[in-house]
């Protein structure tokens, strides 16, 4: 008994000077830019004793007695050592990126941050540098250059579509990308891309909305991911990162001007930030944009549209003095403001409160085809002068877009839970103005300029998101709940009496409507670290709309490393995307081109007595299964390596349909003329779930750097995508069309969702960095596309895959100015010219030279851009 009683005093004397010594540290890990890394871990060197940062960063830890030196270790990150000498001071970390395939991404997975080569499944971070890099001014198109399954690209004569520009993942259409901001859902857009251009009948995001000045880094997670965030996400999520430093401020100035002369553009950009409170930051980006059109109209010289020869008698010497028909066909006319401002202020240790938001106002002009002499008189001189020659006329396409997002929410621990509540308002609204135009029917009577209508789409969105790790279990569970509207605004009444204002009819009184829904979903996600070497983990999701009922989605992921740089990563999900309201609702009349003749016709919507006179059903959601297997490679700090394949199966894909109208046989009256004739309809489309696809591709990302070349540093990266997309099956067409001879979805549309995007895109990029400058040098292969005629297979054009080359030096002056000069498409590469074979509707009698329909990388040719930078 005494022995024990000695050997407890013995300890007791050995414990407490320790216990009294410990001292306890506090403080935050950081990136370079002051964004807190969550479950970092902190080291005390001499004890080798750790903790892990909670989800905002911060950490407690004990030590011996000072001065200590801790560790910081994030993966993906660079290690940082810091000496403490007291414990009044809280610590902050400022981890570097390694810049490895080894970087952490907070997308792909809600409730545990992983790194790239950790992930279960495909995810690029690209930097605002990168971003950069690629040279072009707008952020949908840097990451069409930087991201080889991600496609945009120009549109020209296409109405409203020409300020958007569509944009998809792995070819898949607009309305399959999600797009996110800081992880929460953005907005869609309020316009239905229904001209002939990709993306025809869908709807997406506003890409052109956030400048890139505001943008810290972007993820794109390349994998079905429904499961875990719910409708849009069966190609995959692009989350856009805001930025957050606070320790300068910078400004950029860009201008460009293409080889011709036209297409000048103009931006400035600003961005700052300031702490407040000695805890919280508000960062602010201000950017202003100008870019001005660019004209590639064929030149025919005749107009074998209207059967108008280069000799003919009356119009000969107009089509001379205007061999391209007075066509304007390219990049649109466009001016941007926009403020983003992204905040965060701790309440407490555990508590912090969140807002950013975003601003965007847009003018544009595109134009419509031109209204030649021959085509639209103007007998009351509206458009010319009394006694002047009249030459015709080209209408504008004007549109005015305010796009804006905000949010706000508060990141805490609940119950042990990290938890995250939000709530995000977010809209797109454009009004469409046409001006230089007439209405024939009101003769003298006609504006020249004409309110044609609008639409605008919102929504709000509230958030609750929990997780917590368990050991080696990581457990994770949320609830989302949206409202949405859609609302379509009649235009002035003489834009669409009698025949209407010339290019675009506006939009009637029976056209307008503000129709909503609602939406729930709760979800839930593990991950389970089996060992430190094989993940397994999967999510699980129900969503019930009001307007269309439920829908249940899974996944199941794993990864295995093989060693410290080898592993395989696999996941299977099922997926959806609920019907956009506006396909749902839309409706209006245009003016296009059919049969070589220019006509009205209508779009009726879902709910329209016609379209369900003619068996059309209730639009629903389409399913998916998405399938996806890879391996990553790493060698050393500077070499990574990753290869990806997908295999993407949708069902019931919403279709813009092909225009339904009264045969040729005069004689006899269909049922399907019946339903016409009943409803005083000429011709009409619709929107359906009628077609099924598979898409298989592959997708490969090497990144080299730091290899030594003289004084600098030499660095390559490749990226490549290569992908096929086939329609599965029939087209669902309804009874009454199929049984009466009706295409509801011809080849020439079938051909939108197959071959209008590259099938194959390889994107090389080569940086030299020697003293203070650095040399970009990239060749991008744009692969080939068809374009296919609506009924006779000869017709068709195949147009061959280009290699657009850039050049760019950047240098720095000093440590706060520096200047850029970037050549894009060094070569003046341009597409395939069209070969219309005999079919003038194909190039519309020769005005367009340059495919639009399907489309590679636009047709401008030559682009110079120079830019100054100030940080200070």
């Amino acid at each position: 008994m005494r022995f024990n009683r000695f050997i407890l005093g013995v300890l007791f004397m050995i414990i407490m000077p320790a216990v009294m010594n410990a001292q306890t540290i506090k403080g935050i890990v950081t990136d370079e830019n002051g964004q807190a890394l969550p479950y970092s871990n902190v080291i005390d060197k001499e004890t080798s004793n750790g903790v892990t940062t909670d989800g905002n960063g911060n950490f407690e830890i004990k030590v011996k007695g000072l001065p200590a030196t801790l560790t910081a270790k994030y993966v993906g990150y660079q290690n940082q050592n810091i000496e403490v000498t007291n414990d009044t001071t809280p610590i902050v970390f400022k981890l570097l990126p390694n810049n490895s395939l080894d970087e952490v991404v907070v997308t792909g997975n809600r409730s545990k941050v992983r790194s790239v080569l950790n992930s279960a499944v495909p995810i690029d971070k690209l930097y605002s540098e990168d971003l950069k890099s690629s040279g072009q001014v707008t952020f949908d198109k840097m990451l069409a250059y930087k991201i080889p399954s991600f496609n945009s690209s120009s549109q020209a004569i296409s109405d409203a579509t020409a300020h958007f520009d569509p944009a998809d993942l792995r070819g898949l259409g607009p309305s399959r990308t999600l797009v996110l901001v800081n992880g929460k859902r953005k907005n869609q857009s309020a316009l239905v891309y229904i001209n002939d251009t990709p993306g025809k009948g869908e709807v997406g995001t506003d890409m052109k909305s956030i400048p890139f000045s505001a943008i810290e880094r972007v993820e794109v997670l390349r994998d079905g991911a429904s499961s875990q965030y719910g409708s849009d996400a069966i190609a995959g999520v692009v989350n856009i990162i805001l930025k957050k430093q606070t320790n300068f401020t910078e400004v950029s100035l860009t201008s460009g001007v293409t080889s011709k002369g036209d297409g000048f553009n103009f931006g400035a950009d600003l961005n700052s930030g300031f702490k407040f409170a000695d805890k919280g930051f508000v960062n602010f980006n201000l950017s202003y944009f100008d870019q001005n059109k660019t004209n590639r109209a064929g030149k025919p010289g005749k107009d074998d549209l209207f059967g108008v020869p280069s000799n003919d008698p009356e119009w000969g010497d107009w089509l001379k003095n205007n061999p391209d028909l007075g066509m304007t066909i390219g990049q649109s006319d466009s001016k941007m403001g926009a403020l983003v401002v992204n905040a965060e202020y701790p309440l407490s240790e555990k508590t912090t409160l969140y807002a950013f938001g975003d601003l965007n106002i847009r003018k544009g002009t595109s134009f419509a085809l031109y209204r030649t002499p021959y085509w639209v008189s103007d007998p009351n001189n509206l458009l010319h002068e009394a006694g002047t020659p009249y030459n015709g006329f080209q209408p504008t396409f004007n549109t005015n877009v305010l796009d804006n997002l905000g949010s706000v929410g508060l990141r805490s621990t609940l119950f042990g839970f990290n938890s995250d509540f939000s709530l995000t308002a977010g809209s797109n609204k454009v009004d469409y103005t046409v001006k230089n135009t007439l209405n024939v029917s009101l003769g003298a009577n006609s504006p020249t300029e004409f309110n044609v209508g609008g639409y605008t789409f919102s929504q709000l969105v509230g958030n609750a998101d929990f997780s917590r790790t368990f050991d080696k279990v990581t457990f994770g569970f949320g609830t989302e709940l949206r409202k949405e509207q859609f609302e379509a605004r009649a235009g002035q009444e003489e834009s669409y009496v009698g025949g209407g204002a010339q290019s675009f009819p506006g939009l009637q009184p029976a056209n307008a409507l503000k129709k909503d829904r609602n939406n729930v979903g709760v979800y839930t996600t593990l991950d389970y670290d089996v060992t430190e070497a094989f993940l397994i983990g999967g999510s699980l999701r129900y969503e019930n709309y009001s307007d269309f009922g439920n829908n249940f989605s899974w996944k199941v992921n794993s990864r295995y490393k093989l060693n410290n740089d080898i592993a395989i990563r696999a996941s299977y999900s099922t997926g959806f995307r609920a019907p956009a309201l506006h396909q749902i609702y839309l409706s209006n009349i245009q003016t296009l081109v059919t049969d070589n003749k220019i006509a009205n016709q209508g779009t009726f919507n879902n709910v329209d007595p016609a379209v369900i006179g003619l068996g059309v059903p209730k639009l629903h959601a389409e399913k998916s299964q998405n399938l996806s297997t890879g391996i990553t490679f790493r060698s050393g700090a500077n070499f990574s390596a990753s290869v990806d394949y997908y295999h993407i199966k949708v069902k019931d894909r919403v279709l813009f349909s092909g225009e339904i109208g009264f045969d040729k046989d005069t004689t006899t009256t269909n049922p399907v003329e019946e339903v016409l004739i009943d409803n005083d309809i000429t011709s009409m489309k619709f929107f359906i779930n009628a077609v099924n696809t598979v898409t298989n591709g592959v997708d490969v990302v090497m990144n080299y750097k730091n290899l030594a070349l003289g004084n600098g540093k030499l660095g390559f990266s490749l990226a490549s995508n290569i992908s096929k997309t086939k329609i599965d099956g029939q087209i669902a067409t309804p009874a009454i069309l199929k049984a009466n001879g009706y295409d509801i979805f011809n080849r020439k549309e079938q051909g939108r969702i197959l071959n209008s995007r590259p099938n194959t895109k390889v994107l090389l990029g080569i940086n030299y960095d020697i003293n203070k400058m650095s040399i970009i040098f990239n060749n991008n292969y744009f692969g080939k596309v068809t374009w296919q005629h609506a009924t006779d297979m000869s017709k068709d054009q195949t147009f061959a895959g280009k290699v657009i080359t850039d050049l760019g030096i950047s240098y720095k002056f000093t440590s706060t100015i520096s200047a850029n000069v970037m050549v894009n498409n060094l070569l003046n590469v341009y597409p395939d010219k069209l070969d219309p074979k005999g079919d003038v509707a194909t190039d519309l009698g020769g005005r367009f030279e340059y495919p639009w329909e399907v489309n590679q990388f636009g047709f401008n040719g030559t682009t110079f851009t120079a830019g100054l930078n100030f940080k200070f």
